[in-house]
């Protein structure tokens, strides 16, 4: 039996608490609202610390997401990486204009980790269909799939479609 009591934070704690979070790395404001909400701080003081923040330029959401995108975009496409940004309260307008700005090289990087894991063309239209799979799991568009696994087959027939 514990006989420790857990107590309310200090209100004097949340801007030093918020502070820590963010020289850690860039939080979006739902990531951060809810962090701190976790750590037992009142909402209206979380509501109105995050809007001074904001005003300050300290807490960004489209910081964040560029940071997100830089950090993530090796490994994962634009519709993997705008479902986690969504995930961690970036609105739409934000995830769009940041995504925009890194489409170009989508082809090259979906290329690039097919190549990491496979390197060869499919053998077979069974192989060929866990490339697609593959690299639909890594959130590629569709359109950049096809491109990129018929560029791996060389075109050949029959796996082109």
């Amino acid at each position: 039996m514990k006989t420790k009591h857990s107590k309310a934070p200090d209100p004097g704690e949340l801007r030093e608490r918020a502070l820590g979070y963010l020289a850690r790395r860039e939080h979006s404001r739902f990531e951060l609202g809810r962090k701190l909400a976790q750590a037992g701080f009142d909402e209206a003081d979380i509501a109105v610390l995050l809007d001074d923040f904001e005003a300050r330029n300290w807490l960004s959401d489209r910081r964040f997401a560029e940071s997100w995108v830089a950090d993530h975009r090796a490994k994962a496409g634009s519709v993997k990486l705008a479902f986690e940004l969504r995930q961690r309260g970036v609105k739409e307008a934000i995830v769009e204009a940041v995504l925009d700005e890194n489409r170009d090289s989508e082809f090259e990087r979906a290329r690039e980790v097919w190549q990491k894991k496979f390197g060869v063309p499919p053998a077979d239209a069974a192989d060929k269909a866990r490339q697609l799979r593959f690299l639909q799991s890594r959130g590629f568009t569709s359109e950049v799939i096809r491109r990129v696994v018929a560029e791996g087959a060389g075109h050949r027939p029959g796996f082109n479609e």
